[in-house]
């Protein structure tokens, strides 16, 4: 279990773990099961279509967390040795941890039983295409009461369970309303919506819940939300004014087809000289501490960032970061196995390298003890050091670690075992070295201990930096060397959406790369693209269904198709804006 995070930090933002072994217990074969492995990255939802990653491998069906979540209304928390937690209309599943596995770039897990149980239809057909069928329901009642300061709770009574798709700040369910009831959905600032066997309501951020008995749609609205968000048809306005005020003052935002390997990739951009254009470049990131995921437009909307960009891995499975995430001199989390990064200060062009960060401390004694990570979801064994940047509190990682608290340097409490789920409060001034895999555990109470931390990368002494990989271009060469920044050789050969953060000298670039009609650009084909355009320095951030561009509020790039939770992003920020007051982040996986 130790190792999960570890074995994460090698392919970006999941767990890279070998296919499970199958159940010993004999298990009745689906009837659309052919006992044939097949894959494919087409889902067809009561009808309709959705780009998204499956498997079918003996007897059993695999689907990414992502759509389980955001496409079928399933929700998921964490349990004891990073397992998962599922449940879905009164239908539970335990996933341990052996039975996740990467499906390309995202985490997936088993869902026959899952679905069976709930009755949704499961349908191959095609080469690369699955049908899932959950009939539409009818809804029955709607109940709401006011929760006063914390929000609002309206619940939806349905004749059966339903799918659920949720992105956009917008609710699709699988249901039949009346007009009454759509009226009454008014009434409550959801702006409802009827095609046929799908409602539309317009919802801002909410916590849902699924349950049975009756079957029932449970949402908990936050105080002051409304039905202000658009839905995911809505396309960008050209004259926006904010933006067509920057446009004349030197912003470009560009969208192109470009051809690789005789294939098409649609290219958009961001264009900027940050020493003209009054946009700052910043970091995107939950201010309330490093775990948990949101939504890239919730990021954009905390920061007050006209533009926002998809940043730096994660893994999707316990919501940390994996990478480089250093804000205003402030390290949040440490860089990893030498990747690639960016850096920059206030009104200047990044610079581009690969990035460790060596950090130890000395005791009384004059002893040195090496510390392996910073505020990091990357496991590996020997020390790793969390500050008050990680969150309130430190919840151990893995099974059996052992920490030292230090107040300014002084040590102040040890703790000679913390088992999974172990929690120790962390205020400012306050850190602690914890040790993983039997490495010794330096200071005794009351003794000081001197920390010291270099770059070894003028990147990393920036105020502002950003951790990916890899990188892709440097001086206007092709640099890309994944296996030297610890990426796996599958990771390195597939196609996918990306994301990427350039410089062609004179100016910033964000862009975004998708395939038309195929998986999208390898990270080489990425790299030559981007040379072709006349780039000269590139460093690729997490791409799949991470990839994601925020204009003006619009969420107009998706990777996958779907709105994908995200750990942090890069915004642009019109110089002087500050955040909105009271701006309220909340997580979309709690």
């Amino acid at each position: 279990m130790a190792l999960l995070p570890a074995l994460a930090a090698l392919h970006p933002g999941l767990p890279l773990l070998p296919p499970p072994p199958l159940p010993t217990e004999q298990r009745t074969s689906p009837r659309w099961s052919s006992g044939k492995a097949s894959r494919g990255s087409v889902l067809l939802l009561n009808g309709k279509r959705q780009q998204a990653r499956w498997l079918i491998e003996g007897h059993e069906l695999w689907l990414p967390l992502e759509v389980l979540e955001g496409q079928l209304g399933v929700s998921r928390s964490d349990g004891a040795n990073s397992s998962i937690q599922l449940e879905w209309f009164g239908v539970e599943l335990s996933v341990p941890a052996a039975r996740q596995r990467s499906l390309d770039d995202e985490v997936a897990v088993p869902v026959s039983e899952l679905l069976e149980r709930v009755g949704v239809q499961v349908r191959p057909f095609g080469k690369s295409e699955l049908s899932l069928d959950l009939p539409a329901r009818q809804l029955q009642a709607i109940r709401s009461r006011d929760s006063g300061i914390s929000g609002r709770r309206i619940v939806l009574d349905l004749s059966a369970p339903a799918m659920v798709r949720s992105g956009d700040g917008r609710l699709t369910i699988a249901a039949e309303s009346n007009a009454q009831q759509r009226d009454q959905l008014q009434a409550l600032g959801l702006a409802p919506n009827q095609e046929p066997g799908w409602l539309t309501l317009a919802v801002a951020t909410s916590e849902r819940l699924t349950l049975q008995g009756p079957w029932r749609l449970v949402l908990d609205l936050p105080a002051g939300s409304s039905s202000l968000e658009q839905g995911p048809e809505r396309v960008p306005q050209p004259r926006d004014n904010r933006l067509a005020l920057l446009q004349r003052q030197g912003l470009a935002i560009d969208r192109k087809l470009a051809s690789i390997a005789g294939r098409q990739v649609l290219i958009n951009s961001v264009r900027l000289d940050p020493r003209r254009t009054p946009l700052d470049l910043r970091p995107l990131n939950n201010p309330r501490g490093m775990k948990g995921l949101s939504s890239l437009s919730q990021l954009a909307r905390s920061e007050a960032a006209l533009i926002a960009v998809n940043g730096g891995y994660f893994n999707r499975v316990n919501r940390l970061p994996l990478g480089a995430l250093k804000d205003n001199g402030q390290w949040l989390s440490g860089p990893i196995l030498n990747r690639g990064a960016v850096g920059w200060g206030q009104a200047e062009l990044p610079q581009f390298g690969r990035l460790q960060l060596t950090e130890s401390v000395v005791d009384e004694q004059r002893q040195s003890w090496p510390i392996a990570s910073l505020n990091s979801g990357y496991v590996q064994k020997g020390l790793a050091r969390y500050t008050s940047a990680w969150g309130s509190s430190y919840q151990a990682i893995t099974g059996q670690e052992a920490a030292v608290l230090l107040r300014h340097g002084v040590v102040m409490e040890r703790f000679e075992a913390l088992g999974a789920g172990s929690s120790v409060p962390l205020r400012p001034g306050e850190e602690l070295l914890v040790a993983r895999g039997g490495a010794p555990l330096p200071g005794r109470s009351g003794e000081r201990l001197q920390l010291l931390s270099r770059s070894n990368d003028p990147v990393g002494d920036k105020p502002f930096v950003l951790g990916g990989g890899p990188l892709l271009l440097q001086r206007g060469l092709v640099t890309l060397n994944g296996r030297a920044e610890g990426f796996s050789s599958g990771f390195l050969n597939q196609g996918a959406p990306r994301t990427v953060i350039a410089s062609d000298g004179e100016n910033l670039w964000l862009l975004t790369l998708q395939g038309v009609n195929n998986a999208g650009p390898t990270l080489m084909e990425t790299a030559l693209l981007l040379k072709q355009e006349g780039l000269k320095e590139a460093l690729n951030l997490d791409g799949g269904s991470s990839t994601g561009l925020v204009l003006a509020d619009v969420h107009t790039v998706k990777g996958r198709g779907v709105a994908a939770a995200v750990h942090n992003g890069l915004g642009l920020v019109p110089r002087g804006v500050t955040a909105p007051a009271g701006t309220e982040m909340t997580a979309s996986t709690p």
